[in-house]
């Protein structure tokens, strides 16, 4: 392996959290770039993936804290662990939200919606009193590679999972 990238490598291990708290915010920010941008309403289990990136942040800002105190080597490694099981809970439920749209299983009866998905239209006439369908959890609206937005987000789920247990291991090595 080049040197270079040894390098890079240990420079996000040594600085996981705050590479954790980006990574997640870049997430978000993408999703929501496709909300605003791209016109896709997200439906029950593409919020439910949403809140996955927000409790990363607040434990990646609580680790980035944890980090500048005298207990950081005792308390680092578990937020480290715990920044991979969250992780690792959102790969297993964009993994569910795939299957769901691949017709796989049943999804839950919150994704009954109406059809494929609400346009922003639609939610200005909600906010203006209107009714509006939300959209369906088994259509995918968007896919690059043959992948919906919800399988990308299990491999960049379990990228940052594995990511964080090799971190956590690494603070725990005297």
């Amino acid at each position: 392996m080049p040197t270079a990238l040894k390098r890079l490598i240990a420079f996000f291990l040594r600085h996981w959290p705050e590479t954790a708290l980006v990574s997640s915010a870049l997430m978000l920010a993408t999703a929501h770039a496709f909300e605003r941008f791209g016109n896709l309403i997200p439906c029950t289990l593409c919020l439910k993936q949403r809140e996955v990136y927000w409790a990363a942040i607040a434990v990646a800002l609580v680790a980035i804290v944890i980090k500048r105190t005298v207990h950081a080597r005792r308390i680092s490694p578990w937020l480290d662990g715990l920044l991979g099981l969250i992780f690792l809970f959102g790969a297993g439920l964009a993994a569910y939200h795939a299957g769901v749209e691949w017709h796989w299983w049943p999804g839950p009866t919150a994704c009954a919606g109406g059809g494929a998905g609400a346009s922003l239209s639609e939610m200005e006439r909600l906010i203006n009193g209107g009714k509006t369908a939300s959209p369906a959890c088994d259509k995918a609206l968007w896919h690059f590679l043959g992948l919906s937005m919800a399988g990308w987000n299990v491999i960049v789920s379990l990228k940052l999972a594995g990511w964080s247990f090799v971190s956590a291991y690494n603070r725990l090595r005297p």
